[in-house]
């Protein structure tokens, strides 16, 4: 079920909700030799700001080059990193797991593939200690 399980940081950068922005941001991060692992993106509630948030191989390295370069909002958070195998009931599983516990997913995000290789999850809950602990338990 769970092939790996980490616990790390993700990135929140604020930006101006515009056409590019996100464009303009990946470019900058490719330029500086930075891969995205995981990503994902929204707006506010009036549509003028955006977040987006992602786990990079090199958080400290990203954050440094984000806030030379004009980026200010940018904060990070501990989250959890699982990767699953990529098939029906993984997921289910997991939250579960949790929800049997009385862990609250506050939110996640996930990349997938169709090739066979795990999916990846990003968790932020209620209880990040008690979470890792449960899932690495699996």
């Amino acid at each position: 079920m769970i092939k790996n399980l980490v616990r790390t940081k993700e990135i929140r950068a604020r930006v101006r909700n515009e056409v590019g922005a996100l464009a303009r941001m990946m470019s900058f991060l490719v330029n500086h030799g930075i891969n995205v692992e995981t990503i994902a993106g929204y707006s506010d509630q009036t549509g003028t700001q955006g977040s987006i948030i992602f786990v990079t191989e090199n958080n400290e390295k990203t954050i440094n080059e984000l806030l030379a370069n004009g980026y200010e909002d940018i904060e990070e958070k501990d989250i959890i990193v699982a990767e699953l195998a990529n098939k029906p009931g993984t997921l289910k599983n997991i939250s579960e797991i949790l929800a049997g516990n009385g862990i609250n997913i506050d939110y996640l995000y996930c990349t997938t593939c169709s090739g066979g290789c795990p999916a990846k999850v990003v968790l932020s809950t209620s209880d990040n200690d008690i979470a890792f602990r449960l899932l690495s338990a699996t």
